[in-house]
């Protein structure tokens, strides 16, 4: 017996070091996040696949991010406050967090769930999940584990879908098109495809935090004017003259920030589109860049995932809420009216109306999110439109890359000034906003 003793203490002992190893392995799946950055990086691949519009876009990125990061509150309620109960017409989660899941993998698994619930091409995303999940169960995670992980996320995930049929998208879908008239001074479908206006109704979608989509309304755009002396006619004259003098770095910051989803492009008699990211998907790569550089953990990372999606969504809202208020008519239809009829942006004309810009409220919004979260002046290296043949462009903080998005606009000639800066303060009024009402800190929530 004594030998017995001496032969198996060692082989116990190696047991017990196995048994260590494997659980030091499967602790250290996915806390870096990394599996994080490239869900979300897929879930930008089909956004682009699918053509889905800014705004759609933006709701997209919100629902999965919000569900993924429910998990995380859900999990670690002493650093993270749910936000179900906080966004508007939402209710707490109450489904308990069973004692045998690996969190991080649940709340994959929920981002998972709802990302491919809102997009057309399921099969891309599927198969995408499929193969992360099979790596992640050669790291050593216990498959009764690994099963009760996915079970609780796609349970957390059907009450983010169910909280995301109330907000009255669907419903959108059947509204009436845009009607197009002949008032001087409103929108018409621009070359070269004459697309007909994107989401005319998008103000009625329900906010996450905004009070409605118009509680920041920012100054219209100048009166409409045809006269050479009048305050409109300027404003386009800027614009033409601002090209006609562009220098390499203001092309360059023009094309770096298009982020134009579905561009026609026309060579001869021949005509195809090339598709790429939206701006809030630029956006959403920032907020991945920003956490890998941060070392944000896979909690900070879906909580910074979360906040900017919902900063960009209420953008996008806001902002469509005044453009189809003013429906003011785009440079290129105006400068080929009244000043010069052969005259072309460098960028292509997106198919909705003018005031406010897109990309300056959004971008403010979003930076301003982004600087709370890692402060403002974090150096970011944006390679997100490497993917899309153009350099990486590198910055000293997320309001410099938000101010150059915005002027982008207006290098680009598809935009007036006032629109880019009453797009900056109606942006800024939105991250505010946000960042005041809703919060992902516990003590905050309950000082509330």
């Amino acid at each position: 017996m004594r030998i017995q003793r001496i032969v198996l203490l060692p082989i116990l002992l190696l047991v017990i070091m196995i048994s260590c190893q494997e659980k030091k392995d499967y602790s250290q799946a996915i806390s870096d996040g990394s599996y994080f950055h490239l869900a979300q990086n897929q879930i930008t691949e089909v956004i682009i696949h699918d053509i889905f519009s800014p705004p759609v876009a933006a709701r997209i990125y919100s629902y999965a991010s919000l569900a993924g990061y429910e998990v995380a509150a859900a999990t670690d309620p002493n650093h993270y406050a749910s936000l179900m109960g906080q966004l508007n017409g939402s209710e707490p989660i109450s489904i308990p967090v069973p004692a045998n899941i690996y969190p991080p993998l649940a709340s994959l698994a929920a981002y998972y769930h709802v990302g491919t619930a809102l997009i057309f091409s399921e099969e891309k995303m599927n198969a995408h999940r499929d193969s992360i999940f099979e790596v992640l169960r050669e790291k050593g995670i216990p498959d009764e584990v690994f099963d009760a992980s996915v079970a609780y996320g796609q349970e957390i995930g059907e009450q983010i879908k169910d909280y995301s049929k109330k907000d009255n998208y669907h419903q959108s879908r059947s509204f009436p098109k845009y009607t197009v008239t002949n008032e001087p001074g409103t929108w018409q479908p621009t070359p070269p495809a004459y697309m007909e206006a994107i989401e005319p109704h998008w103000n009625k979608i329900r906010t996450f935090v905004l009070d409605s989509a118009a509680q920041f309304k920012i100054s219209p755009p100048p009166a409409f004017s045809s006269e050479p002396n009048s305050d409109f006619y300027k404003r386009a004259l800027e614009v033409y003259e601002s090209q006609l003098a562009a220098n390499e770095e203001q092309i360059a910051i023009a094309q770096f920030w298009d982020c134009n989803p579905y561009k026609m492009n026309v060579k001869g008699h021949v005509m195809f589109a090339t598709k790429k990211i939206t701006p809030g998907g630029h956006w959403m790569g920032i907020a991945s860049i920003a956490s890998k550089a941060a070392n944000k953990d896979w909690k900070g990372t879906i909580e910074a995932f979360a906040l900017t999606a919902i900063s960009l969504n209420e953008a996008f809202i806001a902002c469509w809420d005044e453009k189809y208020r003013s429906r003011t008519i785009r440079p290129e239809t105006y400068i080929n009216q009244h000043i010069d009829e052969n005259w072309v942006p460098l960028l292509q004309t997106p198919p909705f109306p003018e005031h406010t810009s897109g990309h300056s409220v959004a971008s403010t919004a979003a930076s301003y999110t982004l600087a709370q979260l890692f402060g403002d002046e974090l150096h970011i290296v944006d390679s997100t439109e490497v993917a899309y043949g153009l350099p990486i462009r590198e910055f000293d903080s997320f309001s410099q890359a938000a101010s150059e998005a915005a002027i982008s606009r207006f290098y680009g000639g598809i935009h007036y000034l006032p629109a880019i800066d009453e797009g900056v303060k109606q942006g800024k009024q939105v991250g505010e906003w946000v960042w005041k009402t809703i919060s992902t800190r516990p003590e905050r929530v309950a000082s509330n």
